[in-house]
């Protein structure tokens, strides 16, 4: 993984130096639940900022070029679950494409988007409280300095509104590659730690209705990216290993 992470690295780098001041360079990373997206993301924009400072002997610590954003702030609440036709079903299904606001993801892509201009303001995204299982609004800061964005989300790369439209307006698409069953794995020991199921067996339910039947979606919607990462078994690149990239953390619903 590191020979392909050094190259993604060096990529967005390359391209950053080449972008207008009024520009952001704006990245999307998905894959199907385990495959690693989460922790490629993290690292990606924890190297990039590593660079900025190195090369930027004036930019203080504090000071970010690169951001990460990820989807699970989108995730609609438990009480708009509720409210649904069939609650019972949204909520076991939760993490599928219907139980995400992806019209407010591509809203913040749009602003995003906009070039850059003296009176910018700061734009926020939600993050995801796993402890009350529920979004925060307006969590994560993304200043105007901030000129490198990196989301992660399952649907980053889904061909169906309104996630298609969000792809289009991405300067580059990676996807990461995994096999199914090293996904199950994956998820089958996170979802036990996170309490999310309470043993393995519950666990491999879980994986095996929601989980999975969601990757199915995302691999065979999946448009044309421009990088696909073999995502392989590797001690490094464990989650924990790597941190959630500038504050953020993964969690249960992470990639």
């Amino acid at each position: 993984m590191e020979a392909q992470v050094d190259r993604l690295v060096k990529k967005t780098w390359e391209k950053f130096q080449d972008l207008p001041k009024s520009q952001r360079l704006l990245i999307g990373v998905s894959g199907i639940p385990g495959s690693g997206k989460t922790t490629l993301a993290a690292i990606v924009v924890n190297r990039i900022n590593k660079l900025y400072r190195q090369q930027s002997p004036g930019a203080s610590t504090g000071n970010s070029l690169a951001a990460f954003i990820p989807m699970d702030g989108y995730h609609l609440s438990r009480a708009q679950l509720s409210a649904m036709p069939d609650p019972v079903s949204a909520h076991a299904r939760r993490g599928a494409a219907f139980t995400f606001d992806g019209e407010s993801f591509l809203a913040l892509v749009k602003e995003l988007r906009k070039p850059l201009l003296p009176e910018s303001q700061t734009l926020y995204a939600p993050s995801f409280d796993h402890a009350i299982k529920d979004p925060v609004a307006d969590d994560i800061a993304i200043a105007p300095c901030v000129r490198v964005v990196v989301f992660e989300g399952n649907y980053l790369s889904l061909g169906k509104p309104p996630w298609k439209e969000a792809a289009e307006l991405m300067d580059e698409l990676w996807f990461m590659d995994v096999d199914f069953e090293v996904a199950r794995q994956r998820l089958v020991e996170r979802h036990v730690k996170a309490g999310i199921a309470k043993d393995e067996e519950d666990a491999h339910k879980r994986v095996s209705e929601n989980d999975l039947v969601n990757g199915r979606e995302i691999v065979e919607e999946r448009l044309e990216v421009h990088e696909l990462i073999v995502s392989k078994e590797d001690d490094g690149w464990k989650p924990e290993k790597q941190g959630g990239g500038e504050g953020q953390e993964s969690g249960p619903f992470s990639g």
